[in-house]
Order: structure tokens, then C-alpha cells, then sequence
């Protein structure tokens, strides 16, 4: 492997802006803005819009497509289509 074109990966803490959770994981991003934790250390933390906490898919909140009555509006619509 070639020395010293590898990104620095270290912790950082990632804040929803959706929920206001926050989680410390490891990545190569990096910021100014920095939080103390809980551990009592300061690491630099990253604002996201949306996460696991706050997208709608992982909280059950999802919406469900009517995908039936999609397919009979469709059908109804062009039924004399071609013909």
C-alpha cells in the first residue's frame, strides 16, 4: 500500500437534524464544528438532514403506494386506446 494518500479515519459524531439524535461512529470526514461526548471526549461532529433515526422507512412511517388503484386508473384511462 502507498504511505500518505489514505484519508485520516477517525471517530466522529453524526447529528440528525431531523430528530436531534446523535451517534459517534468512525469515517474520513471531517469538520471544524466539534461536540463533547459522552465518553467526555471532543470529536468533530458532522450535521446530516436525515438518518436511521429519522427516515420514514426505519421508524415504520413509510407511506404505502396503492398500487391496485394506480393500475385500474391507468387501464381505465387509456381502455380505448389502439383500438
Amino acid at each position: 500500500m502507498k504511505s500518505d494518500i489514505h484519508p485520516e479515519y477517525a471517530p466522529v459524531v453524526f447529528h440528525d437534524l431531523a430528530s436531534g439524535e446523535s451517534f459517534l461512529t468512525r469515517s474520513t470526514v471531517t469538520s471544524s464544528k466539534t461536540v463533547t461526548w459522552t465518553d467526555g471526549n471532543e470529536y468533530p461532529v458532522i450535521d446530516v438532514e436525515i438518518s436511521n433515526a429519522s427516515h420514514p422507512f426505519y421508524t415504520g412511517k413509510q407511506r404505502i403506494m396503492d398500487s391496485a388503484g394506480r393500475v385500474e386508473k391507468f387501464n381505465k384511462r387509456f381502455a380505448g386506446f389502439g383500438q
